[in-house]
């Protein structure tokens, strides 16, 4: 049995005690309310109140626990502590709610707590716990930040926001992408996601959310999308459709308002 004090340290913060506001970045990485919540749930402490918005699922500790453990020491820098945390735990969650939908043992995981300049995009094999690619440059949508660089700081599910959507989504078909740069045409491989995080990017497929290639992202630098996790355009006909048809994508920054509230963030291990 793993012990009750490591799990406390490794799963801190991944209950949020829910509350409201505006939904921007904090400028710091603080523990909070989230750190008392988290406890109480890990140790069996919590009150009804602390986990009535947690679904609890089947989610073993251990495999969140072993896949912490594999990628944490070599997936640097992160926004937050809790990045890969939120990103394996949500991954384990929906896979045993639906392993039926989760058919490839992929993860394509973004932090978007780090700014446009610095490499912020992996791909897992969950399975046998490897980096199949990353770090590598991932764009995110220009309602996200005013400026052209720099970590944005606004997230929305709303359609004509061009923001990106934080949470889990279940990468869906291929297909061919087309769009637009400086006034130019390009085409790439486009890969279709449906938001499984209800409330924050289960409009995903009606706003036109895709995983795709971009000439304006390179290995250097990053341009804006319109909310899509776009990367290097020959990444992206390698990665996209190995991802296709039963991968996943989880999409992170340290957002309180989002991690406190996320079913699948928020899901209870057992």
């Amino acid at each position: 049995m793993i012990a009750k004090k490591y799990l406390q340290n490794v799963l801190l913060g991944s209950v949020a005690a829910a509350f409201g506001g505006t939904r921007m970045i904090p400028a710091t990485d603080a523990n909070g309310p989230a750190t008392t919540t988290a406890i109480a749930v890990i140790t069996g402490n919590a009150t009804a109140t602390d986990t009535a918005k947690a679904p609890s699922l089947p989610v073993a500790k251990s495999k969140v626990v072993t896949a912490l453990e594999s990628f944490q020491g070599t997936v640097r820098p992160l926004s937050s502590s809790r990045a890969l945390q939120d990103a394996f735990r949500s991954y384990f969650a929906y896979k045993s709610a639906h392993p039926e939908e989760v058919r490839k043992p992929l993860l394509y995981f973004v932090d978007y707590g780090l700014p446009s300049s610095t490499p912020r995009g992996y791909v897992f094999n969950m399975e046998s716990l490897r980096i199949v690619d990353g770090p590598f440059m991932v764009a995110h949508g220009r309602g996200s930040r005013a400026t052209k660089s720099g970590v944005p700081t606004l997230f929305s599910n709303r359609e004509g926001s061009y923001a990106t959507s934080l949470g889990l989504y279940v990468a869906q078909e291929t297909y061919r992408f087309h769009g637009k740069t400086a006034g130019r045409s390009y085409g790439s491989v486009g890969l279709r996601l449906q938001g499984v995080s209800q409330g924050y990017n289960d409009n995903a497929r009606e706003r036109k959310v895709v995983a795709h290639g971009a000439p304006y992202v390179t290995p250097t630098r990053a341009g804006r999308s319109e909310g899509c996790p776009a990367m290097e355009q020959t990444r992206a006909s390698r990665l996209l459709p190995e991802l296709a048809n039963g991968g996943m994508v989880f999409l992170f920054a340290p957002d309180e308002s989002w991690m406190s509230k996320d079913p699948w963030v928020t899901a209870s291990l057992e």
